[in-house]
């Protein structure tokens, strides 16, 4: 009897036409996941005579959900993440035509419709068997790294109805780029009108960073006829930065500038092999949460600081990335 092999897993997703109507998968992703049948089932409580109770159930609700585990980001599929859990930006080309640019600025006064979302059909499973669900969003995505090594991306994902699915035909697996985290750049800016074309660099002070995005899109479950959720909606999202940095100047200012309550923004920029077509850039306005006590790395003394994301009058925005990629069609499947 056939049984189970870890390394026949894969993960297939395709774009939906429409939110929560399947479609046939259309690229793989590049990491590693299951899915969850999180469906939920009552045992009713009743007094007839029996101690261990009968197999009488029933299912409240239907719920998929995958999480995808931390995996190196890419320029080509990161934008999937920010789409399925930020807003839906059309790709433009740059100057010379060579590549894509998928700007996505969060949601702040903007009560985005849920149209503006894309949400995905999944596929996953094994050589033993295979399941799927539609209407697939972000709930939460997470960015991390340290100098280094890679940058690292993972995200929730939830949809409606697990159900036995199969793979799509001719899905092939997608060229990528490794965002390098040692090629990022940190800058630090008083408050301007965002994105700033022209932050200012901190140098040699940014060690490790974490990027943690809780989208605000939520599920909702309403008396419709079926027992997934019917639609999502935009709720408040929440941007939160943690970054290990040298105990320099630099560092001290930071701290100097969380004590006096002063906003700031804080921009993480991640460059390619060629920097004018690969390029990813986070950049986040708020203010300095809190300092942990001064630490220590391999002898060298170092700070954690965390930045929450708060919309700013002079910022206009709580957040802004940009996703610049050299995929030849420029079309995220």
């Amino acid at each position: 009897m056939a049984t189970g092999i870890k390394a026949a897993r894969k993960i297939q997703m395709g774009l939906e036409s429409t939110q929560g109507t399947a479609v046939n998968p259309t690229t793989t992703w590049r990491g590693t996941g299951t899915i969850q049948d999180n469906r939920e089932q009552v045992f009713p409580t009743e007094d007839i005579g029996i101690l261990t109770g009968t197999d009488r159930s029933y299912f409240t609700r239907y719920e998929a959900q995958l999480s995808l585990d931390a995996t190196e980001a890419t320029y080509q599929q990161l934008p999937y993440l920010f789409e399925m859990g930020i807003k839906h930006a059309a790709a433009s080309t740059d100057a010379n035509g060579a590549a894509f640019v998928y700007d996505m600025p969060c949601a702040t006064s903007d009560m985005t419709e849920s149209t503006d979302l894309y949400t995905y059909t999944f596929v996953g499973g094994d050589n033993i068997n295979v399941e799927g669900f539609a209407f697939g969003f972000a709930k939460s995505i997470n960015l991390s790294g340290e100098a280094g090594g890679a940058l690292m991306m993972s995200a929730e994902i939830i949809g409606r109805q697990v159900t036995t699915d199969e793979w799509g035909a001719s899905v092939t697996i997608p060229t990528v780029e490794e965002i390098l985290f040692s090629k990022g750049k940190f800058y630090i800016d008083a408050v301007a009108a965002m994105p700033i074309a022209v932050p200012t660099q901190v140098s040699n002070t940014l060690i490790g960073a974490d990027v943690s995005i809780n989208t605000g899109w939520q599920e909702v479950y309403t008396a419709d006829g079926s027992l997934y959720f019917s639609f999502i909606k935009p709720t408040t999202p929440e941007v939160t930065l943690t970054v290990t940095m040298e105990y320099n100047a630099s560092a001290v200012a930071e701290i100097a500038a969380w004590r006096a309550g002063t906003a700031r923004v804080i921009t993480l920029k991640f460059e390619g092999t060629t920097a004018a077509t690969s390029y990813l850039t986070i950049q986040i306005a708020g203010k300095w949460d809190n300092f942990e006590k001064i630490g220590e790395r391999d002898g060298n003394d170092i700070v954690v600081g965390t930045f929450r994301g708060r919309y700013n009058s002079t910022t206009g925005k709580m957040c802004y990335i940009t996703v610049h990629n050299d995929d030849a069609d420029g079309v995220l499947p």
